[in-house]
Parts: C-alpha cells; structure tokens; sequence
C-alpha cells in the first residue's frame, strides 16, 4: 500500500513540477515582453468615484513641453488678434536662412521656428467643445477604441483655417454640419489609442483620451479654450462591460523640439478624457469565483484520511492543473505588461495554497506510520487556517 503511494507521489511531484514551470513561463514570458506605458504609474488617488463627476476645465503649462515664461502665458482676457492673422502669406515664406538649413525668424516673434508667425500680437482664443455619441469596441488588450463624437469650434473673431490632427489616432469619417468664420461644427468617427493601465486588473479604471491638436498654427496665433459647457458625454451615453465615473477636457500647449533645429514653436492641444471603470460584478465572477472554487475543491483533500493515501496524494494534481489553466486563459486577454495585476497576484496565492496542501501530504510520507493520523490532525486545521491567510494577502496586496 505505501509503496504504491510512493510511486503516485512521484507522480504527483512530477505533474506539480511541470505545472509549475509552465505557469511561470507564461507569466515571465507576458512581463518580460511589457514595456512602460503611458499609464505606467499609478494615480495617487484609489479608484475613481462610483457616480459622474462634472467636467473639470484645466489650463496647464505641461511642464517639459509646455512654455513656462509669462510673456506666452494667457491672462484670460479677451483680446482680438492682429489683424494679419488671415494673411495668406505663409510665416515660412518671411522666414530668413542666410547660410542654409532650416528658415529663421531673426527678430518680431518670441520663436525661431519658421512656423511661428512675425510680429504677432496676441492669439485668436477658440473654443472648442466636444459631445461624446458613443465609444465601441474598446480593446483592452491593444488600447484601442473607436469614438463618435460632435466637435464644435467658436470664436468672437474670424477664424483662420485649421489644420485638424489627432495624434492618438485617425478619423475614418467626417461630416462638417457648419462651418462659419466664427463658428464651425462637425460630427467625426475614428479609432483612437490609449494605452491601459492594469494594475488592478479586475477591478481596474481606464481613462479614454482624445486629443485634438492644430499642427500649422501656434500658440502664437491660435489657443484653444475648453467649452466646458459643451464637453459631455450624449443622452443615453453606453459603453458595453463598463461605466463612466467623470468626463473631463483640458487645454494644453505642446511643442515637437525632436523635428528639425531651432523647432521651438507650441501648439495648441485640446485633451478630452473619459473615465470607465469596470462592473464589479463581472470581475468577481469571472476571475474571483474560479479562483476561490479551485482552492475549496483542493482543500477537500484534507479531510481524505490516511488510509487512502493514494486518493489524497492524486487530490492536488487536476486543481493545479485547472488553475494554470486559468491563469493561461486570463493573460490572453491582456497586453503585455512590465508588472504583475492584481489578477497575477491572486493567482499567486492560488498557486501557495495548493502546494501547502501538497506538502501536508508529501509529509505524511516521510514520517512513520504510527505519526501519520497526527500530521493528518495538525494539517487539516493548519493548512485552512494558513490558505485563508494566504488568499487574504493575495486579494488585498
């Protein structure tokens, strides 16, 4: 009887050993393939707030990109711009470059870059307005999503034509409802990138971006202005598997000084923001409930008695091979990341609870006989007690 235990127990050890190293093959193979993200550190604050908050309006000078001097910076009044901004003369065209190169501006504008337009005075404030119609297919895996959306410009002078970019994504489709000198409406639809943050993968929240950029006008002629009023999500707004918990829009000032020498201009950028957070109760049903279902069925294998050493040694083995499994099947559905999920790390606990099981058997092996009825006594309270403390550190780490 014992001899044909060892023998399953070799068994035993062999299946755990190549479990083992499957499941962290996998997991190393998905960390060591993450590269930082744009999300790479967390926010200071926990989870964002269960109900909607309404937009915040931020005008920051990004620090790193963003112009610092207060000569640039606006005050908030309303100034009209100079009366060259509509002159079809191009800035590059008074541009000077004496010796070659890339075209100058020698004196009359705070910039070099030839982009940047002489003797302007102050910028036409535009402000910009977005009304977010839905989000679809949003990809986890990849950041990607695909936006329908209303994007309104209003000013108190002429307007001068815009150039549109959007530098985390593309517009597939445009449809322009108004456009007036100083007022012009459009509704658009493309795919937009935001990469995930998945720290707390299941329990994670996402913040969707959408930038808007103007990349032939500076800061020096043109500054966008959040319309705070017009920056929401539509009536009946959904996002499948997810809710909103804020919508936000700022304005910032961004500068490309890796293009070419002497590219000092800023642009103005509008960043719409959108908060989704996923539904609790799927993410307990589908990570949370298997787990803990694997470590219930395997401590089952406690109470099998000693004289049954051949069932109880075989116990372990299918719930290891079950919860690497699992584990397989949840890092497909995520991208590759430089750090562990809260996902990761419950299975890691998973993963401690079914060798302390293991090891209670593999220890009743290795003692006499006349001792194994009282390792099956201390291990059938020790093991639950220690899973349970193992699967709380797991849960809340």
């Amino acid at each position: 009887m014992k001899r044909l235990s060892r023998r399953a127990l070799l068994t035993n050890v062999i299946g755990l050993a190549v479990a083992v190293v499957v499941g962290l093959f996998g997991l190393s193979r998905r960390m060591d393939q993450g590269v930082p993200e744009a999300f790479g550190q967390p926010r200071g604050s926990a989870r964002a707030p269960a109900r909607a908050r309404p937009p915040v309006v931020v005008e920051p000078l990004d620090a790193g990109v963003l112009r610092a001097d207060a000569a640039v910076a606006d005050s908030g009044a309303e100034v009209a711009p100079d009366s060259g901004v509509l002159d079809a003369v191009e800035p590059i065209d008074s541009a000077i470059a004496p010796d070659g190169g890339v075209p100058f501006h020698p004196a009359g504008t705070p910039y070099k870059s030839p982009f940047a337009k002489p003797n302007a005075t102050r910028a036409l404030r535009i402000k910009v307005g977005m009304l977010l119609n839905s989000i679809d297919d949003y990809d986890v895996k990849s950041g990607t999503f695909i936006a329908d959306f209303f994007l309104s410009f209003t000013s108190d002078q002429p307007m001068p034509g815009l150039s549109l970019q959007f530098p985390n994504g593309r517009v597939e489709n445009k449809s322009v409802i108004a456009d007036k000198p100083t007022f012009k409406l459009m509704r658009l639809s493309g795919q937009f990138k935001s990469p995930a943050d998945l720290r707390k993968y299941p329990y994670d929240s996402q913040e969707l971006k959408i930038l808007v950029e103007d990349d032939t006008r500076g800061i020096d002629q043109v500054r966008f202005v959040v319309d705070k009023e017009r920056t929401k999500t539509a009536r009946g707004f959904r996002t499948v598997g997810w809710q909103v918990t804020f919508v936000e829009a700022r304005s910032l000032s961004h500068s490309y000084p890796d293009r070419f020498e002497g590219d000092d201009l800023y642009y103005g950028r509008y960043v719409f923001t959108v908060g989704l957070e996923r539904f609790a109760a799927s993410a307990v049903f589908k990570v949370f409930v298997p787990a803990f279902v694997i470590v219930l069925i395997a401590l089952l294998g406690m109470w099998v008695p000693p004289n049954e050493m051949e069932v109880r040694s075989n116990a372990g083995a299918p719930m290891l091979a079950g919860a690497v499994l699992f584990h397989f099947a949840l890092m497909q559905e995520l991208p590759a990341t430089s750090y562990l999920t809260r996902a990761d790390k419950l299975m890691l606990g998973v993963y401690a609870s079914l060798l302390l099981g293991m090891l209670s058997t593999w220890v009743m092996f290795l003692v006499k006989e006349e001792n194994m009825h009282t390792v099956f006594r201390i291990s059938r309270v020790f093991v639950p007690l220690t899973t349970v403390v193992v699967m709380a550190l797991a849960v809340w780490a």
